[in-house]
């Protein structure tokens, strides 16, 4: 009698789909009971509010945003860490601010949510204007550059796959000397011209003059100027491959051998006559890191100025930096944009110019 006495008025289990146990209403007011679906007004934390919670979070995101802002503060007396910074600046509040929004909604703190408007804010003021595309027609010269890597396994595949992107003139750097002839074939029937200069060369379909190799401090050459007779006037050419960074742990961003590299080649170029300049190579730094500010104060970035996006070059197989760089300096870029991966650890990069 018990048992039919429970069971007439009806104890039931969990799969009684008249149960507020298992209910849809049921359901809908235990996900208001988890993280952001619960009520934002004051109930739990000690009956702390929205405005209230979440005070660490906010301090975060108050951090990225300085950081990402006052980034030429950061010192470089200690492992070069604020041209470590610079070097990876767009990536600091894009891989920072998501798991912060995930952790404010979390915690359902307001000033959070308020807070994270910062960095995005300050992202958007620095790189903003890289997202729209800005090339124009028009372009007189197109150049391209390419560090083709001296463990390139095709070295004349590589070469018909950047001579194809229709370039007038091509830098290549990094050449080992027992490729220089695979290049050199593979590239005479699109260039007549061509001068190779210790480990960077140029290949031009208009011819070259006053070819000589630019002395970087490194005790070999790695940077080369030449003149490139257009049909619109003369052009100066630099190809440049700045000294490698490696990041350590005992000395954190070994880039010194580079600044000084940046130095003299921002020296030489200062001195330069011709009134058009082209600057083609692998820099091993991005236009935001302060060390090549002896380059990068006096010419402009092809990318910045006319290109669709970041340009990305390194590494090829999941570029986060570009520290490859088409740079000018009397001439107005027109279309600047990453070439398709090749053998190398470097995307070949290409941009059109406007000789004014």
């Amino acid at each position: 009698m018990v048992q039919a006495y429970e069971t007439d008025t009806g104890s039931a289990g969990p799969e009684d789909p008249g149960q507020p146990v298992a209910g849809s209403g049921s359901r809908f007011r235990r996900l208001r009971t988890i993280g952001p679906f619960r009520p934002w007004r004051g109930d739990g934390d000690g009956g702390k509010g929205p405005w209230r919670r979440g005070i660490v979070l906010a301090g975060c995101a108050v951090v990225v945003a300085l950081l990402t802002a006052l980034h030429a503060q950061i010192p470089n007396r200690i492992g070069n860490l604020g041209s470590l910074s610079e070097t990876f600046l767009p990536w600091l509040a894009v891989l920072t601010v998501p798991p912060l929004l995930v952790a404010a909604l979390w915690r359902r703190s307001g000033t959070a949510l308020v807070a994270l408007s910062l960095p995005v804010v300050v992202w958007l003021n620095l790189f903003g204007g890289l997202i729209a595309d800005k090339s124009s027609g028009g372009g007189d010269l197109t150049v391209a550059s390419h560090n083709v890597n001296a463990g390139n396994p095709d070295p004349e595949g590589t070469a018909r796959e950047v001579a194809g992107a229709g370039a007038d003139v091509l830098a290549l750097q990094e050449l080992a000397h027992g490729q220089v002839s695979a290049y050199r074939k593979a590239l005479s029937g699109t260039y007549e011209y061509h001068s190779v200069q210790g480990t960077v060369g140029l290949w031009s379909k208009y011819p070259l003059k006053q070819v000589a190799p630019v002395d970087i401090r490194m005790g070999w050459t790695r940077a080369m100027r030449a003149t490139v007779a257009t049909p619109q006037g003369d052009v100066a050419v630099y190809v440049a491959h700045m000294p490698s960074v490696r990041v350590k742990m005992n000395a954190g961003f070994t880039a010194n051998e580079r600044d000084k590299s940046a130095d003299a080649l921002g020296e030489a170029i200062a001195m330069e006559e011709t009134a058009h300049v082209v600057l083609l190579g692998d820099l091993n730094g991005t236009m935001n890191d302060r060390a090549l500010q002896a380059i990068t104060s006096q010419m402009r970035s092809t990318q910045g100025a006319a290109g669709d996006g970041f340009g990305f070059s390194w590494p090829a197989s999941f570029p986060m930096a570009r520290i490859d760089q088409i740079l000018v300096k009397g001439a107005e870029p027109v279309d600047s944009w990453t070439l398709p991966r090749t053998d190398s650890d470097h995307l070949p990069i290409a941009a059109s110019i406007k000789l004014r």
